[in-house]
């Protein structure tokens, strides 16, 4: 009795807690909160002190004063900085808890899969010291094939490509488990790297990780297919002045071959890994894409291309991994063997 009571007014969560992005998934409510995974804080006394979280605090990076600091708690999908991570979760979970409940909620959080036991432990410990009664983990390429609706419990090979900002995650699944799985550390993040690296070179311009976001998003491409430009505003590396230039899509695909030549490397380890039965499977079945970099223009086809898979990409990628994360809430029973 004790125990359903304290389910019933704790509003137990499910967490993705992205390297770019955090959002949380309450029983029984779905989503309720998709926000960057970005803190702002000063320093008094010897002791940081977050002055903004998410949103607001994604507004300062790049922007802010010496005495204060704008930063992303998560690097490669894990925790880089524990005492800032703990007061993202924090700040997120009051978020979701506005009126005060009885009972700590019981939070499940996704996690690479190339994660050490030593991040995973810094990730439950964070989870649990932010207020959690109990902290479940699911890894993520598991989440995100739950998500997108993949049937990873029948006796067939599903594969699923999971791009988020700090790691992609591939992976190869049958009867409810890893058949297959790698994390690589390039990702979202890797790709506005390669941008701020290629208007560097090309165009003597520097930028700041923002712009190149935008650039990924409006013009960002895996294959060049039209002419358009975009205007990027930045610093004239020779006069130090403001500058503006403008660049194509072939810019774009040029900037990123490199990044997206290493997920397909990537992809054929996988295949040539998987066992021939699964093989078989995956010719029709093909590979879905999840997480933000499934959203980069012609990323499908150029993937499909040097694959020779056909490539789908999930009906809603940036809220694969959360969802499956809370769909492995919801029905634990079925999802048991899963989470740890």
């Amino acid at each position: 009795m004790i125990n359903f009571l304290s389910s019933f007014f704790s509003a137990d969560m499910a967490i993705d807690l992205g390297t770019a992005n955090t959002l949380v998934y309450v029983k029984g409510r779905g989503i309720i909160l998709n926000e960057p995974s970005v803190v702002a804080y000063h320093i008094r006394d010897g002791k940081k002190q977050v002055l903004a979280v998410g949103e607001d605090a994604k507004l300062m990076l790049g922007r802010t004063p010496g005495s204060i600091e704008a930063i992303r708690p998560m690097r490669d999908g894990v925790i880089a900085d524990f005492d800032v991570a703990e007061e993202m979760i924090k700040h997120f979970i009051r978020k979701v808890h506005r009126r005060g409940s009885f009972a700590k909620p019981k939070i499940v959080v996704c996690v690479p899969h190339g994660a050490t036991p030593v991040e995973k432990r810094a990730i439950r410990e964070s989870v649990l010291s932010a207020g959690a009664r109990k902290a479940g983990l699911i890894a993520e390429p598991i989440a995100a094939a739950i998500g997108a609706g993949m049937p990873i419990t029948d006796p067939t090979g599903s594969m699923v490509v999971d791009i988020g900002g700090g790691t992609s995650e591939i992976a190869v699944m049958s009867l409810g488990g890893l058949v297959y799985s790698k994390s690589l550390r390039v990702a979202g993040d890797a790709m506005d790297g390669a941008l701020v690296n290629y208007m560097r070179k090309e165009y003597n311009l520097m930028i700041g990780d923002s712009t190149a976001e935008k650039i990924k998003k409006e013009i960002g491409t895996a294959i060049p297919s039209n002419n358009n430009t975009y205007a990027v505003k930045g610093r004239d590396l020779r006069s130090g002045t403001p500058k503006e230039v403008n660049i194509t899509e072939e810019d774009t695909a040029e900037a990123l071959d490199g990044i997206l030549r290493e997920m397909v490397n990537g992809i054929k380890d996988a295949l040539e890994a998987t066992p021939p039965e699964l093989s078989a499977d995956l010719v029709d079945m093909g590979l879905t894409l999840t997480g933000g970099g499934a959203l980069l223009k012609n990323i499908d086809r150029r993937f499909s291309k040097e694959t020779g898979l056909p490539v789908h990409i999930a009906e809603d990628p940036l809220s694969c991994v959360a969802i499956g994360t809370g769909k492995a809430l919801d029905q634990e029973q079925t999802f048991s063997t899963m989470l740890t």
